[in-house]
């Protein structure tokens, strides 16, 4: 869809080494085969430690032990997000949007899933701080799906930490960019217009169990997704319609790419079918954990896939939605950087940069138009979905709610020659 294939911008730019792209989520699994070639352990990095009451017993871990070092994903969403954004090429498993690029682990998500200020705010500052180029963060900042300053329905100190959470992310995403660092973030999968949210019934997520429903309106933010000089990522099926869960809105979409779909294939016979769901790498402890391969290393799910190679094995798993979006849109934001970047004089090993705004400008206008579907009210029913997941697309080709500026366009983007068809 976004022609990163070895005879569309794979020829003519795979990505350089010098241009770093940092994967802010649960990890990455630097030993696995199709990350390793690629992986930064140098600049790594675990800004956070497992917390038992959301993770788990330290002792049940695969290394039974709360601090993880910087090249473990005990979750394996940011392993998933890792091989998307710069698998190599070498004969094994998948190739990367950007498969020469460095890859850079810094974690700041808990095995359960949780994101919590701290971690993110040092993550970003970091990547400020250390020449990264482009940052992939597939993550809501926890516990506050929506971030409101002063909602009726919370109470004095509720109002305070949400304050906290949108001025403190704010401030760090504005410290990484004027340190040249590109931010690209995964919208969401609530299914929800971000510029018309009507309710939010997940927050807050901790203490476990006290999550509720209230009201919330634009003033209300999802971070980092909705701060400033965030590109925001929509997620698309493969047919190019918007994923039925994934979150919209004219004025938060910057851009769209391949996060599959449920059901989104004509006479798809079952849902979650790999046709339809997007394939990258995953470790192997976790896929044994969870039981989606056998002791024997065999996969147990039509999901997951293993490809061996010399005596090496790795493993893949098919998943969907807006995480697996937007590591497609940051992919293509390092190529951008790799192809017009100039020398980065901060940087002592020769490294490269390309200012935020520019590698911005480029992924927009290179992107596919795509028009609002007809009717422009969206129905899920076929996808099993109720009538409360029903979207309205709003906006012109060049710029609505489903597509932002267009379907990123990995070929385009690196010959600036804007697709025609």
């Amino acid at each position: 869809m976004i022609r990163a294939t070895a005879e569309g911008s794979h020829a003519v730019q795979p990505g350089g080494r010098r241009v770093l792209v940092a994967i802010i989520d649960t990890g990455v699994d630097g030993s696995h085969p199709d990350i390793a070639p690629n992986f930064n352990r140098e600049l790594s990095r675990n800004f956070t430690v497992d917390v038992p009451l959301v993770d788990g017993p330290c002792q049940e871990e695969p290394d039974r032990s709360c601090a993880d070092p910087a090249d473990v994903d005990e979750n394996g969403h940011g392993t998933h997000v890792a091989g998307t954004i710069g698998a190599p090429i070498n004969g094994l498993g998948i190739a990367g949007v950007a498969p020469n690029v460095g890859l850079v682990n810094l974690r700041a998500g808990q095995d359960s899933g949780f994101f919590f200020l701290q971690s993110t705010a040092d993550a970003l500052t970091f990547a400020g701080d250390n020449g990264i180029d482009v940052v992939n963060m597939s993550f809501y900042v926890d516990p506050w799906l929506f971030n409101c300053p002063d909602n009726p329905a919370d109470s004095p100190i509720e109002q305070m930490e949400q304050r906290t959470i949108i001025a403190a992310t704010q401030r760090a995403l504005d410290y990484a960019h004027a340190r040249g660092v590109t931010k690209v973030a995964s919208l969401g999968n609530q299914h929800t217009d971000l510029g018309k949210p009507m309710t939010d019934g997940s927050s807050p997520g901790l203490p476990l169990g006290t999550e509720r429903t209230r009201t919330v309106d634009n003033s209300c933010l999802v971070l980092p997704a909705e701060g400033r000089s965030v590109i925001g990522v929509t997620s698309l099926g493969p047919s190019t319609a918007k994923t039925d869960s994934s979150n919209y809105g004219i004025g938060q979409a910057d851009v769209s790419a391949p996060g599959g779909f449920l059901r989104d294939l004509p006479g798809t016979p079952q849902f979650r079918t790999p046709g339809n769901l997007i394939l990258s790498a995953y470790p192997r402890s976790v896929a044994l954990a969870n039981g989606y391969i056998d002791a024997n290393g065999l996969p147990t799910t039509a999901l997951m896939v293993r490809d061996c190679k010399a005596g090496v094995c790795a493993y893949y798993r098919y998943i969907e939605g807006t995480s697996v979006a937007a590591p497609h849109a940051a992919g293509v934001a390092a190529l951008i950087v790799s192809q017009f970047g100039h020398r980065d004089r901060r940087r002592g090993d020769g490294g490269i940069t390309l200012a935020p705004g520019q590698t911005q400008s480029i992924l927009e206008r290179t992107a596919t138009d795509h028009p609002c579907p007809e009717p422009r009210h969206v129905s899920y029913g076929n996808a099993g979905r109720p009538p409360s997941w029903d979207a309205l697309c709003e906006g012109g080709p060049s710029l609505n709610g489903f597509y932002g500026h267009g379907i990123v366009d990995a070929l385009s983007a690196v010959t600036l020659r804007p697709r025609t068809s």
